[in-house]
This record gives C-alpha cells, sequence and structure tokens, in this order.
C-alpha cells in the first residue's frame, strides 16, 4: 500500500490526485475499519490512518475518507480550540484550497468564502499568489498552506498576502520547514526535478525552508507567531487524531 500510494502521489499530476483519490479513497477505508482513531474534520473512524508520502511513508497519516493528513486535522482543532474562526464571520481568502476543509468552510462563511489557485480543480479563482487580483484591505482571514515552497518569488507573494489582509486581520501560512536547519536554502539554477528532489526533498519545491522562515513571514510585514499545538494537546488526543508536531505559523496585520 505504502508504494503504491508513492507512485500515485509522485506520477499523476496534482491537479488530478485529489478528484481521483475522491473516488478512490472510501472503497479502500473499508480495510481499515476501526475505531482506534477519528478524524476530527469528517468525524469517521478507523482502525488506523492510510500511510502517506513522497518519498518516505508517514504511518497512520491520511484520512480515507475527507484526504486529511495530520496537519489538517490539527489546524482544524487549532482553530476549533483556541481562535473564534467557527464563530466569527468574516471574509477568507482559502489559498490552495484542502478538499477537506471546504464544504466545512463554504457552509460557515457562503459568499464571504473565496478559493483561489493556479491548478487546483477545486479553486473557484485562478490566481497566482504572486499576483493576487483583489485590492487592499480586503480580507479578514487567509489561509495559505503547503504553497509557498512551490513558488517562484515565495516574498512577493507573501507581501501580495499582506497587502489584501485587512488591518486586524489574521493568516496561517504552514510550510514544510526543516529542523535544525537555520537558513532557508534555495538556488534558482536547480531546474530539473530529480535535482529538486535531492535538494529539496521533492521534486516540486523550490527550496528548503529553514528556521528563518518566520523572519521570512515578517520581512513582509507580518507579526508571527509560531505554535506547536500538537505539544499543547494530551497524549490521548494526539494518538486519537492521528496528529504529529508540524508549526502553525499564524500571521497578523496590526
Amino acid at each position: 500500500m505504502k508504494r503504491l500510494i508513492r507512485i500515485f502521489i509522485n506520477h499523476i499530476p496534482r491537479k488530478w490526485i485529489q478528484p481521483a483519490a475522491r473516488l478512490v479513497m472510501p472503497a479502500v477505508g473499508i480495510f481499515y475499519a476501526g475505531r482506534n482513531v477519528r478524524c476530527p474534520i469528517c468525524r469517521h473512524a478507523y482502525r488506523k490512518f492510510m500511510p502517506y508520502g513522497y518519498v518516505h511513508s508517514r504511518e497512520n497519516a491520511l484520512c480515507p475518507h475527507c484526504l486529511s493528513l495530520e496537519r489538517h486535522r490539527l489546524l482544524w482543532l487549532y482553530l476549533k480550540n483556541e481562535t473564534g474562526f467557527f464563530h466569527k464571520p468574516c471574509r477568507l481568502l482559502h489559498i490552495a484550497p484542502e478538499r477537506c476543509f471546504i464544504r466545512h468552510f463554504k457552509k460557515l462563511l457562503g459568499d464571504d468564502y473565496f478559493t483561489a489557485d493556479l491548478e487546483s480543480p477545486w479553486a473557484k479563482i485562478k490566481m497566482d499568489v504572486q499576483h493576487i487580483p483583489f485590492g487592499e484591505n480586503t480580507f479578514d482571514v487567509i489561509f495559505c498552506n503547503h504553497l509557498l515552497e512551490h513558488v517562484a518569488d515565495d516574498r512577493l507573494a507573501m507581501r501580495e498576502m499582506f497587502r489584501v489582509l485587512r488591518p486586524g486581520g489574521w493568516g496561517v501560512m504552514l510550510s514544510p520547514v526543516t529542523a535544525g536547519k537555520k537558513e532557508t536554502y534555495e538556488d534558482p539554477s536547480i531546474t530539473a526535478p530529480q535535482a529538486r528532489l535531492k535538494a529539496y526533498g521533492q521534486s516540486d519545491h523550490l527550496r528548503e525552508y529553514g528556521e528563518d522562515y518566520p523572519d521570512r513571514l515578517a520581512g513582509a510585514g507580518f507579526h508571527v507567531q509560531t505554535v506547536d499545538y500538537a505539544k499543547m494537546l494530551p497524549a490521548q488526543d494526539v494518538r486519537r487524531f492521528g496528529l504529529r508536531s508540524e508549526m502553525i505559523y499564524v500571521a497578523r496585520k496590526s
């Protein structure tokens, strides 16, 4: 199963992966029947979650029903427990929208929910994050997760998100950050997929973020809070929801 999933996600274009997985995975979930883990987003329970990973498969990672990963479940719990997101009306720009969130956010926010991406089949607005087609101070909240490592000029994208966020607004901007690596590594001369895989750990990444990632966000104007939320939860919740430690970067605009 691990090998099949790696082949699937490494050789099928990203824009086709989620629609195909949406059709196939619920049937696969029958083989994971049980009640040891539960997805807090779709509330389906399983013996364990499915493995997932582009290079090295992580055990207990992918929810067969809504396709949430550990970071999605962690973010959902953070939003629910630590913010007023589900109770206070807002205008949300969701860049590179995760399928597991879309139905819930649309039901919550209605016409104030905007999904945007250059390629995603789920996005209503086709948009390059380096050139956001909205005016200044348009949105109360922005979600942009695991996208900036794919963007040619990530600093420009960060400035664009800052520009369209209203004063007092906030965003969650997760990116994979290598623990212990002080500075982000990027080399524009590395263009071949296999060379990028070797340099950055994934063939479609353009950089490997280091612990200076919050500083890059701050350079765009944000006040950044780094939250290791998995460590704030009871151990039984970490096990039950299939979580792992991943920093949540909360970016605010004064």
